[in-house]
């Protein structure tokens, strides 16, 4: 194993409520190298635009075959099922796929497709290692590492370095990511180390029975413990973001208050369901955006009473103020209880440090 990979135990504790330690712990001084089911939260698709003209040698051919040239990445199973569900279009219509082109004519759709990355690509990028053996590894994430490749991020992912650290991860789908944290949240995920494991981690969450806790800082005072019950889907208005809605998937969040400051409070968020950016959208939809979320509105709230220079932290906090900071499974190899947690990192604690006037 590659000793420039870290293994971060002396800010983590693990508990297990049952039995001994198991023999997964690996000795920080002898660093080393080494689908069915459903996730939770979905990774994300990629959206597309098209609005081509046929040109000139094109035309005569099928509606589907000239699109599959036109559309040079997409595959032809892609382009049949984009016009019978009639997101391809021939001049603004719905077309059959056998219909004759023209020169001139415009192929034109709007619609969402999983990209094709490359999600084979080890590399050595160092990563905090809570807990490894042979069945699972739990990670500390921390702030700015992408967790998969996606538009604009093709390599330099947590994929790639759980690659680079253990190549058998590439003959799991996803290489073992069973859920996901975004780009600007820190902490603990677990990752699946080998088939079993990760049907059982996905049955898992798809059950519920993985218990993820967040805490976060949000503006305003007054906020109450309460269960945010709502419905969550993508924006219309804006494709990265997600937001409230009746058509929703099933979305609840657990919410408990950990202290109150002047004007911030600190927030403990229970994961009942797992849908993208559900703890910013749930926060933000009861008036308590998460500080320097301005994806999700944060309205740059700052604290009463501070010292300019607390204030001018806050006003300058580059990230979303949340924290996956605890995490709760059964091992899928032992069925021992197993629970990690997480202290805040740095950035976190001085932003509690400038909100507590």
């Amino acid at each position: 194993m590659d000793s420039r990979l870290s293994v971060a135990f002396t800010s983590f504790w693990l508990v297990l409520q049952a039995g001994t330690l198991p023999g997964g712990w690996r000795d920080p001084s002898r660093p080393s190298i080494s689908f069915n089911g459903v996730i939770d939260d979905p990774l994300p698709m990629t959206e597309r635009d098209i609005d081509l003209m046929v040109p000139e040698e094109l035309s005569g051919e099928r509606f589907d075959r000239a699109a599959s040239v036109l559309i040079e990445d997409a595959s032809r199973s892609e382009i049949a099922r984009w016009i019978k569900s009639g997101v391809l279009v021939l001049n603004g219509e719905e077309s059959r796929a056998r219909q004759p082109v023209r020169e001139g004519d415009r192929v034109s759709g709007s619609f969402t497709v999983e990209p094709k990355l490359d999600w084979q690509q080890a590399e050595a990028i160092d990563l905090p290692i809570v807990f490894e053996d042979e069945h699972i590894l739990v990670i500390e994430k921390p702030v700015g590492l992408v967790v998969h490749p996606g538009a604009g991020h093709a390599s330099g992912t947590m994929v790639n370095a759980l690659l680079g650290h253990r190549a058998s991860l590439a003959e799991i789908p996803r290489a073992g990511i069973v859920h996901r944290l975004d780009k600007d949240t820190s902490g603990l995920m677990v990752v699946a180390a080998t088939p079993a494991s990760y049907t059982a981690l996905v049955e898992a969450l798809r059950d519920r029975a993985i218990g993820r806790e967040y805490l976060a800082v949000v503006e305003g005072t007054g906020l109450q413990t309460q269960t945010i019950d709502a419905p969550i889907g993508r924006d219309p208005a804006a494709r990265t973001r997600q937001k409230v809605r009746s058509d929703g998937r099933e979305a609840r969040t657990h919410i408990e208050v950990e202290a109150t400051f002047a004007s911030h409070t600190l927030v403990r968020a229970k994961l009942e369901t797992g849908r993208t950016h559900q703890v910013r959208v749930h926060l933000a939809s009861i008036g308590h955006p998460l500080v320097g979320d301005r994806r999700y509105r944060a309205r740059g709230i700052l604290p009463a009473g501070a010292d300019e220079e607390a204030r001018d932290f806050v006003r300058a906090f580059p990230r979303q103020a949340l924290h996956a900071h605890t995490l709760r499974l059964q091992h899928p190899g032992t069925s021992r209880r197993m629970k990690f947690v997480s202290p805040l990192p740095a950035d976190m604690a001085e932003l509690i440090g400038a909100v507590d006037v």
